[in-house]
């Protein structure tokens, strides 16, 4: 046998080896990337209630420790503006400590909203009592209280709020 008899055996033999490899290393990736596809999805099945309920407790957790809502669940008829300041302060940590796992749902800008919301509320609080006398009447720091937010144009709550909202819709969005 001579070379160009091989040749035209080892040629033909070495197109088909070439076309079945990569026929068979196209389907191989196809079929990991259809696999990788269903693993996402059912993912997402589990995934996306989770981050719902997350972001709907976020949501809450600053609708109650808006200052008017928080004032009326904290303050009582007989309760001195010291009384009221850490009643105050002792329910907006509590609000907050108890949703911190909820971070893990929510994307870290959305975090940092929902944190400077706290932060600004504790702020608040602590600037209202520090022109309060202490021993005076909680109504007074109250008034105080309702009344520097409610001059407040855009508050860090309405900020978080707007941007968890926005995040949650950005979930939807195909």
């Amino acid at each position: 046998m001579d070379t160009l008899e091989i040749l035209k055996i080892v040629l033909p033999a070495l197109l088909v080896l070439i076309t079945a490899y990569l026929l068979i290393d196209k389907l191989l990736r196809s079929d990991e990337k259809r696999r990788k596809f269903e693993l996402f999805k059912n993912n997402l099945s589990v995934t996306t209630p989770l981050r719902l309920r997350a972001y709907e407790r976020l949501i809450l957790v600053l609708e109650r420790t808006n200052p008017n809502i928080l004032l009326l669940n904290t303050i009582k008829s007989d309760m001195t503006s010291r009384d009221l300041h850490t009643a105050l302060l002792s329910s907006i940590r509590q609000e907050f400590s108890h949703n911190l796992s909820q971070q893990i749902y929510v994307s870290n800008e959305s975090w940092n909203y929902f944190r400077s919301a706290q932060e600004s509320l504790l702020r608040l609080v602590n600037t209202c009592a520090a022109q309060c006398n202490p021993n005076e009447k909680a109504g007074i720091l109250a008034e105080r209280i309702i009344q520097v937010f409610s001059n407040s144009e855009q508050t860090p709550t309405e900020l978080a709020i707007s941007k968890l909202k926005e995040e949650v819709q950005s979930l939807f969005k195909v």
